[in-house]
């Protein structure tokens, strides 16, 4: 992308960034597990920011896209550390952060990182927090336990999708749903009622742990895991609208 700039990690480390400037709230917009800022609701998201003139910040976690960084050393703790240092950059005042899939868990552990009157509001898009839990077998987290790499069908790819078991005891340590989500902010969690990864109930299980009054489920009757069709696109974007104008 001609636009993408890179920002340095106090290790060394080189995050690929874009950012547009505009009026606030800034919106910040986590990408998936395996994905990067150059897919298709990022993009969408970052053309609809800058013709409104807002603010928009998207990147790259380290080992993913154009960012510095081995993706088998990679976790959710380690991405927080990377969005929080490129909003601190970037995003002086209040964010709204939008998380898609595994981007919907980091975007809950990287509000709850900031001051409450940073959090101007979270859009959860198939949010997956707890994965590492719920989506991983008995057996699966007994060989990542054991130190061994996992791979799983990928149906986006020609490749098996791998978790390594940094990343899994990284999520482990990191759950959520099993106490009170200390969020106050409003909440909006999208979900397709034919999303074959998360189920559509752990957006219903997130919403009841948040401790926001201001909580609202869209479900997607006929909506995928990836929620990128046009249609889904334009509700993502009225979502946004919507949130970034209320009073």
């Amino acid at each position: 992308m001609s636009d993408t700039r890179f920002h340095a990690m106090p290790d060394g480390r080189r995050i690929a960034f874009r950012f547009t400037p505009g009026i606030g709230p800034a919106v910040v917009f986590l990408p998936g597990y395996m994905s990067d800022m150059a897919g298709g609701k990022a993009s969408a998201v970052f053309d609809w920011a800058r013709a409104q003139g807002r603010a928009c910040l998207l990147l790259d976690y380290s080992g993913c896209g154009e960012s510095d960084g081995d993706f088998a050393t990679g976790t959710l703790s380690r991405w927080r550390e990377d969005v929080l240092a490129l909003i601190a950059a970037h995003c002086p005042g209040p964010v709204l952060l939008a998380g898609s899939s595994m981007g919907g868990w980091l975007m809950l552990l990287c509000a709850l990182a900031l001051p409450a009157e940073r959090r101007a509001g979270l859009i959860g898009i198939a949010p997956a927090p707890d994965f590492t839990d719920w989506g991983t077998s008995a057996e699966d987290q007994a060989r990542l336990a054991a130190g061994q790499t996992v791979f799983a069908d990928n149906p986006y790819g020609p490749d098996p999708t791998p978790t390594h078991p940094g990343f899994w005891r990284d999520g482990q340590a990191n759950r959520l749903l099993h106490g009170e989500v200390a969020l106050d902010c409003p909440v909006r969690l999208l979900h397709g009622q034919r999303d074959g990864d998360v189920p559509w109930e752990i957006s219903l299980r997130l919403a009841a742990a948040l401790r926001s009054a201001a909580v609202q489920v869209t479900l997607i009757k006929d909506g995928d895991h990836r929620l990128s069709r046009d249609g889904d696109i334009a509700l993502l974007l009225r979502t946004l609208a919507e949130l970034l104008t209320a009073d």
